[in-house]
């Protein structure tokens, strides 16, 4: 995914304070344009004080794991199951957050070469917007040094039209009018936050061929994002690729 602004334009969107505690890291983070699994990711949560902005590990590390490393990090959460997974519920039912994000990437496959997609908001008047993933987070304590660790992941949902061209799953992106129930920790009821993950509809989206460079997690920079002339979408998905 990208994420491009910086963290006072997100605190003043989401009407959230930066976390004291990630300040540093958030500014030092800088202009995201290929956020990989595993790296520290924006997100927008409530707390007992107020909606924050803080710095989350991308890979959703339950409280109860021994160890915050696995083989599969849990970076996409099913919306079809997140209420009955053990892994998921308990965040889901209690430690929602938002991922912003000014668009994520897919890819379509041909042969050995992967070509990537930018998926990126669309406004009536062409110019690119804010997504707002619904994501859940949790926290996890290291037992050998009582340090904390933040993760987050991101709630999946059925693809719509224009995404089901690469693949058949997408973050579910919510509405500014739901924002603030689905952070709303007082908010438990399993049946109605399902129903805000239904709700999604169908949020204009456009597809842009990008560079090969974003298939390393080691590039960045703002080429990453520059759109490759002549290269066409599939007409169906083809393989499960990053948000499965």
């Amino acid at each position: 995914m990208t994420q491009q602004r910086d963290a006072s334009e997100i605190a003043q969107i989401f009407d959230a304070e930066i976390a004291a505690a990630d300040t540093t890291v958030l500014r030092e983070l800088g202009p995201r344009y290929n956020v990989a699994p595993t790296q520290p990711v924006t997100v927008v949560l409530e707390r007992e004080d107020g909606r924050r902005v803080e710095a989350h590990r991308w890979g959703l590390v339950p409280a109860w794991s021994k160890s915050p490393t696995t083989r599969s990090p849990l970076i996409n959460a099913r919306a079809e199951t997140i209420a009955s997974s053990p892994a998921f519920r308990t965040s889901f039912l209690r430690r929602r957050c938002l991922i912003p994000a000014d668009g994520f990437y897919e890819w379509q496959r041909d042969g050995r070469r992967r070509q990537p997609f930018l998926i990126r908001p669309q406004t009536a008047e062409g110019t690119s917007g804010l997504l707002a993933f619904a994501g859940i987070w949790a926290p996890w304590r290291d037992p050998t040094t009582g340090e904390w660790l933040l993760s987050a992941a991101v709630v999946t949902t059925t693809a719509n039209a224009t995404v089901g061209r690469l693949h058949d799953r997408m973050p579910v992106v919510l509405d500014a009018d739901a924002w603030r129930l689905w952070l709303d920790p007082m908010v438990n009821d399993a049946a109605f936050l399902n129903d805000l993950l239904c709700s999604t509809g169908d949020v204009a989206l456009e597809l842009m061929a990008v560079s090969p460079l974003v298939n390393s997690a080691n590039n960045e920079g703002p080429e990453l994002v520059v759109p490759v002339a002549g290269v066409a979408p599939p007409e169906r998905a083809q393989a499960l690729t990053l948000f499965g």
